[in-house]
């Protein structure tokens, strides 16, 4: 070979016609090379290409919606995902669904044996605090599902989206603070907390808990003429950041003063400049003075996060079990949770 010269170069230029067609017939064989035999080519385990029947064995709220057909591809654009809740088809579902707020104690209700292959699902929305029963369950399911980001399934309450084209909307706001509970116990920090807060300033109740519920269309008009929103949680968990926050608070346009996991963990949802945390305040006597003497300008601040982002809210059972579809093929294979109660109150 002369010099350095690259050896391409001293070949025959094919016409370019020529070219183009053998491009296109080694093109095609490498396609139906793969089509015929996925597997060998990739050197990869054979894809799941069957439609994943995925059985809920008891759905997770008391209304059953419609699941019929492919829910997933036609509301969700998730292909290739079939939700049932016929329970005879227990031996063809790939994944069975098991939500712990319909699991009655004892395992008696459960199917008496797994086909080869099934994995079992255990799905929570809500915190340790309120879970019952879980020392039950051990040695029984393959993967979890739950609002925690370390689960096989990742189900949040809601997230915030990039939005380029989303621009400021504050509404008009014709009181200071307000607060929607239903469910009041003395004994919890949140109760605690409102009650020393609302000697420094006047807050507006909303909800069961003060007679005073609102319709479910009434809820966001109603917090967003509020400048604050008081996002508490029911208890304090890790990744436990519900509705509160992302509904109650930040789709209605009002900023949330919340009370959670720690400032960290809150900065990995949602950014930081969009919230108030409680613990910022040595006292809730500062915290009450910071949000009466706040001025506009620092009040707008808090969202600026509406320039990037919009609120993606997660509220209807089907689309969290959509996902696990395509989140299947990288889960683990062939393991169980030997002690699900240490897993989840770790």
């Amino acid at each position: 070979q002369p010099g350095n010269m690259p050896r391409a170069a001293l070949l025959p230029r094919p016409s370019t016609k020529a070219a183009v067609t053998a491009g296109v017939f080694i093109t095609a064989l490498w396609s139906l090379r793969c089509f015929l035999s996925p597997s060998e080519v990739s050197g990869e385990a054979p894809k799941h290409t069957e439609p994943l029947t995925v059985l809920v064995w008891k759905w997770p709220s008391k209304q059953v919606p419609n699941i019929s057909g492919d829910v997933c591809r036609e509301l969700y654009g998730i292909t290739g995902c079939w939700l049932t809740t016929e329970r005879r088809l227990l031996g063809q579902a790939d994944v069975v669904v098991f939500p712990h707020t319909r699991l009655q104690p004892g395992r008696d209700t459960l199917p008496k044996e797994r086909p080869p292959g099934q994995n079992w699902v255990w799905v929570s929305l809500e915190s340790p605090s309120n879970t019952k029963a879980l020392a039950g369950w051990n040695q029984t399911f393959n993967w979890v599902m739950t609002y925690r980001r370390d689960s096989d399934i990742f189900i949040p309450y809601g997230k915030l989206v990039p939005n380029q084209s989303a621009t400021v909307n504050i509404p008009t706001k014709t009181n200071l603070v307000s607060w929607v509970i239903s469910n009041y116990h003395r004994t919890q920090k949140r109760a605690e907390v409102y009650k020393n807060l609302s000697r420094y300033l006047h807050v507006n109740i909303y909800g069961k808990a003060n007679k005073r519920p609102l319709c479910k269309d009434c809820l966001l008009p109603t917090t967003s003429k509020s400048k604050f929103y008081l996002a508490f949680e029911n208890s304090i968990h890790q990744d436990y950041i519900t509705e509160k926050l992302w509904r109650n608070s930040l789709m209605a346009g009002t900023v949330p003063v919340v009370l959670g996991p720690p400032r960290a963990n809150y900065e990995q949802f949602i950014p930081a400049d969009s919230f108030i945390h409680v613990d910022d305040f040595g006292s809730l006597a500062e915290l009450a003075t910071f949000l009466k003497t706040m001025n506009s300008s620092r009040y707008r601040q808090f969202f600026s996060w509406q320039k990037r982002y919009s609120v993606k809210l997660y509220a209807d059972w089907r689309e969290r079990i959509c996902t696990i579809c395509p989140a299947y093929p990288n889960l683990p294979r062939g393991r169980v949770y030997p002690d699900l109660e240490s897993w989840f109150n770790s």
